[in-house]
């Protein structure tokens, strides 16, 4: 469907999921254009410059701002695909709207603005979250079988209650009613759980690498609380944004989940790799122990009672049929990502 002799865009591609998207067409010989906010901070774009020696002529990196109307124009010329994945992912931050929802929700708006003005653009694929379709685990007394599908909407998270999923459901939402409003091109949706594996930058900020080595280093050494998780690899993440956008029959929105594991069935994982190396968690922290130290580890007590204790379970059955997706076995995730940790000397 993608003629490989017009570049692919891919927005914010400095980050986590978004270079291994770079990397990945650039190996299946695409020629990519990749928007960073600025190319002069070199140890957030250093991987990327590796991955412009390594495929001379095939990699061109712009500057452009989520926020700023038309920033993304030249980097989109003669682009038949637009993947747009610049969103910021924090959980703890003090002014949601404005580092969140406004780059969430206006940058969405910008980037589909500027695919309305360029006449070559026929398909966007859009990173979403799992966290578009529910708020908290709790949310899963409400589906039908008790288990999350691509059917569902988050309808329980706002400004002040998981603003991170808000600015998700909310930017989704509005690529949908952009999609609606014209006939040219058509929006494809990835919804990705939690993501792990190993990063192509050795930066530390994210919130993938910040879980790891919290678990590694001691954090939970006590015990850790009962929190499920969706986890899924970063290069299966990556491999279903570039199926999204080649495949013509692709469609809808995709569940890209792996498995669903508590924090303590991760250092299970984790121990079976490395046995006792690393100070990892071997027991759960009951429910009221949470609602002691919640407030003082950042877990409001709304969040406490929605989200601790509840299992939760994911339907990625259409990202397998839809795409083609096939996932790696979240063992081997860990392991990769453990060692480019000890790699890059964040991890004794």
């Amino acid at each position: 469907m993608i003629d490989k002799e017009r570049p692919v865009l891919v927005t914010g591609g400095s980050g986590y999921i978004a270079s291994w998207v770079v990397k990945q067409l650039l190996e299946q010989g695409y020629k990519v254009n990749a928007t960073v906010r600025n190319k002069s901070k070199i140890a957030k774009v250093d991987h990327l410059l590796k991955l412009q020696k390594q495929f001379p002529g095939k990699l061109e990196l712009y500057e452009a701002d989520l926020l700023k109307e038309g920033s993304f124009a030249e980097a989109m010329k003669d682009c038949a695909l637009v993947i747009h994945m610049a969103s910021p992912f924090k959980v703890n931050v003090k002014d949601p709207q404005k580092e969140l929802v406004d780059p969430a929700l206006k940058g969405t708006r910008n980037i589909l603005q500027t695919v309305n003005n360029t006449s070559t653009v026929k398909r966007v694929v859009l990173t979403s979250s799992v966290v578009a379709i529910y708020g908290d685990a709790s949310d899963i007394e409400q589906t039908e079988n008790g288990v999350f599908t691509e059917a569902y909407w988050n309808t329980t998270s706002s400004l002040k209650h998981q603003p991170y999923s808000y600015s998700k459901t909310l930017a989704e939402k509005e690529a949908w009613k952009f999609e609606g409003e014209q006939q040219r091109w058509d929006l494809v949706v990835i919804n990705p759980s939690f993501v792990m594996g190993p990063s192509l930058s050795d930066r530390t900020d994210g919130e993938s690498t910040d879980f790891m080595i919290q678990l590694l280093s001691g954090t939970f050494k006590s015990g850790a609380p009962y929190l499920a998780f969706g986890f899924v690899d970063v290069r299966d993440v990556a491999a279903a944004h570039i199926l999204a956008g080649t495949k013509e029959s692709a469609s809808g929105r995709h569940i890209t989940c792996a498995t669903t594991k508590t924090m303590l069935d991760a250092a299970t994982i984790l121990r079976r790799e490395f046995g006792d190396k690393y100070k990892l968690p071997s027991r759960q922290l009951p429910k009221f122990l949470m609602y002691l130290v919640g407030p003082f580890v950042g877990f409001s007590w709304k969040f406490v009672r929605n989200n601790v204790g509840i299992p939760m379970k994911f339907d990625n059955s259409y990202s397998k049929k839809d795409l083609g997706l096939v996932y790696r076995d979240l063992s081997e995730t860990f392991k990769d990502q453990v060692e480019q940790l000890v790699k890059s000397g964040h991890v004794n």
